[in-house]
């Protein structure tokens, strides 16, 4: 089992089994509320505080497979430097395109964007601002990478992730149901409190470095920029992607 958790730090491993793992109580109990599906538990008696082990109790009762096992062995399965001392390898839930659609759609479509922790935040950022589903195209890194799942802080299993690898034909899904592509981009006069996002939308989030690709770009029915008065010249995708989701809310929240 511990040699089946270390393979899943591979994507074509996760990919061909289907599976991942998430660690650390908060992502485990968030798991557990979202029905996640649990294959099994590993734990070190050792690592656990108080909480974590009235987790181990809660997993236990409901009879989930549970395994203890060393300090030692566990921290050596850990993406973290200081472990909480619990582990859940999760089976990967796949989504249709048809399955994020609502009758007032927010949807992220993520163009490139590489970085884990980056990926993590616009996950959690989504969450909390309400975005129905997110789409993951081909150049991303992997949704379920330890360190993205990691930075989702639990979101991952609140959100609905759509992968399809053609940019191009995602685009086109989203048209076909009259869903507005909205790119950022600093060759528009358009700031981000002047669009109505009040409208079925489709946020598109670029690369770290690159932006959005012209491509996409072309295919976007407006683009609009994020008003910013100090010296510097971006802002990092995570960050924008909040700054424009956030907008996406207030309007919507507010009617404005």
């Amino acid at each position: 089992m511990i040699k089946d958790i270390r393979l899943l730090y591979k994507k074509k491993n996760r990919w061909e089994r289907k599976e991942f793992f998430i660690e650390g109580t908060r992502s485990v109990e968030q798991c557990l509320k979202s029905d996640g599906r649990i294959k099994h538990v590993v734990y070190s008696s050792e690592l656990l505080n108080e909480e974590g082990l009235n987790l181990i109790e809660t997993l236990e009762d409901s009879k989930y497979k549970v395994f203890d096992t060393s300090a030692k062995v566990f921290k050596s399965i850990s993406d973290t430097e200081s472990p909480q001392g619990i582990l859940a390898v999760v089976d990967i839930k796949e989504t249709d395109f048809t399955d994020i659609l609502n009758e007032n759609n927010f949807l992220i479509l993520l163009d490139r964007v590489q970085d884990p922790g980056n990926l993590g935040t616009i996950i959690r950022t989504a969450d909390a601002f309400g975005a129905n589903g997110i789409i993951v195209t081909s150049g991303c890194v992997d949704v379920y990478n330890p360190k993205t799942v990691r930075s989702t802080m639990g979101s991952i299993f609140q959100i609905p992730v759509v992968h399809i690898d053609d940019i191009s034909e995602a685009i086109g899904l989203l048209k076909g149901e009259q869903i507005s592509i909205i790119a950022s981009s600093l060759d528009t006069d358009t700031y981000s409190y002047d669009m109505d996002f009040k409208k079925d939308c489709a946020l598109v989030i670029g690369n770290e470095g690159a932006g959005i690709s012209t491509e996409v770009i072309e295919q976007s029915d407006q683009l609009v920029k994020i008003k910013m008065t100090g010296k510097a010249e971006s802002l990092n995708a995570g960050i924008a992607s909040g700054v424009l989701m956030y907008e996406v809310l207030r309007q919507r929240t507010y009617n404005l």
